[in-house]
């Protein structure tokens, strides 16, 4: 295999930062909502984020924390699933307000990787729902067919660190791992597509800097922009701007 054909993007602190003052809050006023005293501060939302997936996320909360909590209906499932409607409804006002930015660099490499012909495909274990709602209020409603497969939610068995959703996209993309590069933020993400084969380039976040990148090709603070280069970690080492040829440098170089 000679040249990159696809860009795989995680979404959830990959293409925005969406964790701290996004899914964090809309999960506190959901809460709220539905008359509960839970609270999630960013020192015990970073822990939570080892679990992925909104209702398994509230689910391992209430099995660590409140184990003797008992909902209204008696019935865990319907209850989780009902709070998680009502946590996404806020976030995608969240978004509407534009209180959840692209970090650095995204939109510039989406605009170069589209202007290339790159394949562009997401793998996340977010909702189809929010993956729209962050695209339309980021980038604009022709976004969403930016990209040719949109890998979300429940459409595979187990989400990350199982690479189920990689092969899922993969499959539909047509494509072999090692034609591909993942762009991911988290230990988890990392496992997944290092898991299904996919090399994959780091950008981590303030919720995800102490995790274990093991198998990654390299991590970085952010993709850089003009005048705000990225950065390897850790150590810190200025990488200018991390366009498309630099990507395709960097699987290459693997």
């Amino acid at each position: 295999m000679n040249r990159l054909q696809a860009l795989l993007f995680d979404v959830d602190g990959t293409l925005a930062d969406t964790e701290g003052q996004g899914h964090r809050v809309a999960f506190n006023r959901a809460f709220r909502e539905a008359g509960l005293d839970w609270n999630w501060d960013e020192a015990l939302y970073r822990e939570l984020l080892a679990v992925t997936g909104g209702k398994e996320r509230m689910r391992h909360y209430i099995e660590r924390y409140r184990p003797d909590f008992t909902p209204p209906t008696g019935d865990l499932d319907p209850f989780l699933a009902e709070l998680h409607r009502r946590k996404n409804a806020h976030y995608a006002d969240l978004l509407a307000q534009g209180e959840v930015p692209l970090r650095p660099g995204i939109e510039r490499l989406l605009r170069e990787a589209r202007e290339a012909g790159m394949r562009l495909a997401i793998a996340t274990t977010t909702s189809p729902e929010n993956v729209t709602h962050l695209l339309e209020n980021t980038l604009g409603a022709e976004a969403v067919d930016w990209f040719e497969i949109i890998g979300a939610g429940d459409v595979v068995p187990a989400k990350k660190p199982a690479p189920d959703i990689y092969h899922y996209v993969l499959e539909r993309l047509g494509l072999l791992p090692e034609a591909t590069l993942a762009l991911e933020d988290s230990a988890n993400g990392v496992r997944a597509a290092v898991g299904a084969g996919v090399p994959t380039l780091v950008t981590a976040n303030d919720f995800t800097l102490d995790d274990d990148f093991s198998g990654a090709l390299a991590v970085v603070d952010q993709l850089g922009e003009p005048g705000r280069p990225a950065r390897r970690l850790p150590e810190g080492t200025p990488l200018g701007v991390l366009d498309l040829a630099a990507l395709e440098a960097l699987w290459a170089g693997r």
